[in-house]
Formats: C-alpha cells, structure tokens, sequence
C-alpha cells in the first residue's frame, strides 16, 4: 500500500481528503506530493474526484463515502436540493441520476466517478435559510433542503410558472399528504427569503392551497 493510502487509510474517516491535507501530511516538495498522488492513483488506491479532491479507493473505505457529504466538498457552498432532496424526503418516486445541489457561486456541473454533480445558482437573502445540517452514523456533515425549499429552488431554476400546488402534484407525482407537515411558519419563513418573484408567486399559492 502506497504511504500516502496508508497514512488516510489511518486518518480519514469520510474516505475523502484534499490536496492541502496531502501537504500537512508530506511537507516535502511539491513534486514529491504529487508522486505520491499519481502513484496512489495508478495503482488503484485512490481516486481522483476533481482538482485538489480525492477519495480512497472503496477496497479501502471504511464506509461507503456519503455523496450529500461529498457533494459541497466538490462546490460550495452548496447545500442538497431539487430533485436529490426531495427524493431523499421521499416526496417524489423517481430515482434520481445526478446528485442536484443549490451553489451560492455560479452554476456548475462535475462528472466524478461517483457520478454526476450539479449545482445551480438561486438568489436569496440568507443561503441557509431552510437548510438542514444533517450528520450520518459517522458523523459526517451534510446540509439538506427542507421539502418546501427543495421545490421552491426547482421552480426557480426550472422556470416554473406554477401558482400553487396542483401543478407540483401533476408534474412531480408528490402525494397530497406530504403537504400535511408543513406549517405557516415554514412559509413565512421562505417567502421573505426568496428575491425571485416567480418563487414568491408560487410560495403564496402553495400557502392559500394549503390554507394557512
């Protein structure tokens, strides 16, 4: 086993690490480091996820890598939404192929060998507004939308001009009683933290559907 697998097999606990822990960890010079890198790569120990980012190959996991976890760690800040949390809230069926992020910096896509990321921009006054910090079994962090934030953002970045639940209900299969946990408070919440008047628009619809 390469040393540099040895040393993260031994210290990271989320099967993920950066360039900068690499160099904490081997202050040597830089070509070095990346010797050690490319090695650990050729020989299947590691995988190299994007720049400065890497994984453990999953023969040396100790758990399965936490893709919500992964997922800010590629772009951020980011946080879990759209189609990936509302499948995660079960609010939705269908499976969903490409882990779906809200970014505060530009929208992006990353093809990884976990798979496809993809993030996209939503303004808002406060960007955590909504979002839950989440940890797994082992305690790694990952920051999830709640269920009426993940289809606020869809509306925004699918250009939804949806005036209340209905079209929601139609198009995305969400069964009617998943509506029955949310509170006034949530949309309160929500309505005052969103500039797009699109979402707003939606929101207050969703609200009177609701009647609260």
């Amino acid at each position: 086993m390469n040393k540099l697998t040895e040393k993260f097999f031994e210290i990271a606990p989320y099967g993920y690490f950066t360039y900068q822990e690499v160099a904490t960890l081997f202050p040597e010079s830089e070509d070095k480091r990346y010797g050690l890198i490319k090695r650990a790569i050729a020989g299947g120990e590691i995988i190299h996820i994007r720049r400065g980012l890497y994984c453990l190959a999953p023969k040396y996991q100790k758990k399965s890598v936490n893709l919500y976890a992964l997922a800010q760690h590629i772009y951020g800040p980011s946080y879990i939404s759209l189609e990936s949390a509302l499948s995660w809230h079960n609010w939705i069926p269908e499976a969903v192929y490409s882990l779906t992020s809200v970014s505060s910096g530009k929208s992006k896509e990353f093809k990884t060998p976990f798979g496809a990321f993809s993030y996209n921009r939503v303004p808002q006054k406060v960007f955590y507004t909504g979002v839950k910090r989440l940890t797994d079994d082992v305690g790694d962090v990952f920051f999830m939308a709640i269920q009426m934030k993940a289809l606020a953002d869809y509306v925004y970045v699918y250009k939804k001009n949806w005036a209340g639940l209905k079209p929601a209900l139609d198009s995305l299969r969400i069964e009617p009683e998943e509506f029955e946990s949310v509170t006034l408070d949530c949309f309160d919440l929500l309505i005052e933290n969103y500039t797009s008047r699109r979402v707003r628009k939606f929101l207050n619809g969703a609200r009177k559907d609701l009647k609260l």
